[in-house]
């Protein structure tokens, strides 16, 4: 079956890029500038503030991993335009110059000489005219594999592995050699099933950045810093408490979601935007969901698709979270938190297949504008991944 014949409605950016969702966007520089831009948000209906804790005293890698996020945040195809609220001038023109290379508008204003009062104004003034530009735009049909659809699972169990991350897995494995940009992450949940990783690679050049990337995280930070173990964190108690007793197991179910013919073209850094074209990425991630679902976004991904077991309620700001749950008791008492149903594969009644094309057809859904259940419930979880300590 062809998938390249499918289309969804939704917004051609002005870099050619896709986007399912078209918000206005106030985005801090910083730590201190949250208040000026929920100031902001509120003054203008239509206009999302999204505040974090990070900003200030970083340096090296950890201010390059700061502004690859939050340049990645401003320009992902989900958001038409963005207004970035600083307490300097420096690095809020760094940020917003990094958003302005997609060709959308955006705005600057810092805090410094200026205060809260007038900062909040002028502001409010350029988020104004931003929302009546972006509700004007027009969505128009656009292939169905031109979206890029990230992975990462959540509060896994034993039904996970057999049911919602093979059905991702399916999903893949149907739309990305039709052109989908498709990505995982999660470096330390791969712990034990590392080599079969590896030999997914489509090219040695991809295999040796993955090992590297696995090896340094593992040997740099897992072990440098562990106790007695890492029980308490990988596997977590919700995976122990839904059957999986090692990292080991976590991890054969965490893979299950590449599926079983795509290989990766190339390991990226955490939030960088895949270079190489369509095809299926690792990404270095947290296996924290928010920080996960944060760092592919600004990487430029659109939609997330999330496989959990005992249930998981994450959402984000600016993409919309796909639930997939196999687990009959997780639809029982938190069906309000699921998108896709798939429990059927484990009484036997739907095949992996078939669960792959539900997952489809819900991810065109999402694309044509239905609201996920995370979205609806108004999770809009956004944590940023620190390297060190600021100065």
């Amino acid at each position: 079956m062809s998938y390249t014949n499918r289309t969804v409605k939704a917004w051609r950016r002005e870099n050619g890029r896709v986007g399912v969702r078209n918000h206005v966007v106030i985005l801090p520089v910083d730590d201190i500038s949250n208040a000026a831009c929920e100031a902001v948000a509120n003054n203008i209906k239509g206009t999302m503030a999204i505040p974090h804790a990070y900003g200030r005293l970083q340096f090296g890698a950890d201010l390059d991993l700061h502004f690859r996020t939050m340049i990645g945040t401003g320009s992902n195809p989900n958001v038409a335009a963005v207004v970035v609220i600083g307490i300097e001038p420096s690095w809020t023109k760094v940020i917003a110059d990094g958003i302005r290379e997609t060709g959308k508008p955006v705005a600057e204003f810092s805090i410094e000489q200026n205060g809260d009062i007038k900062t909040i104004a002028d502001a409010s003034w350029k988020a104004k005219e931003f929302v009546h530009w972006a509700t004007e735009l027009q969505k128009e049909d656009c292939p169905l594999t031109d979206l890029w659809v990230s992975t990462k699972c959540g509060e896994s169990d034993t039904t996970t592995g057999l049911s919602s991350c093979p059905t991702v897995g399916n999903m893949y494995d149907k739309l990305v050699p039709e052109g989908l940009y498709g990505c995982f992450g999660e470096t330390s949940e791969i712990t034990g099933a590392e080599h079969i990783c590896e030999k997914r690679a489509a090219n040695p050049e991809a295999a040796a950045k993955f090992m590297a990337i696995f090896k340094e995280y593992s040997e740099n930070v897992i072990f440098a810093h562990q106790t007695d173990d890492l029980s308490d964190s990988q596997p977590t108690k919700g995976n122990i408490l839904g059957g999986l007793t090692t990292i080991e197991e976590k991890a054969l179910g965490n893979l299950e979601k590449i599926g079983r013919e795509c290989t990766y073209i190339d390991a990226l850094q955490a939030a960088e935007e895949p270079k190489k074209g369509n095809g299926l990425y690792f990404m270095d991630t947290s296996s924290a969901a928010a920080e996960c679902v944060v760092l592919m976004a600004a990487a430029g991904y659109v939609i997330h698709t999330f496989p959990t077991g005992q249930g998981n309620v994450v959402g984000n700001p600016i993409v919309p979270v796909i639930k997939i749950s196999g687990n009959p008791r997780t639809l029982r008492t938190m069906a309000e938190h699921i998108d896709v149903d798939v429990t059927g594969v484990l009484s036997r009644e739907q095949t992996i297949d078939e669960a792959g094309d539900a997952l489809i057809d819900m991810i065109e859904r999402t694309a044509n504008g239905r609201n996920t259940a995370a979205e609806a419930l108004g999770h809009r979880e956004f944590s940023m991944t620190k390297l060190y300590r600021s100065a």
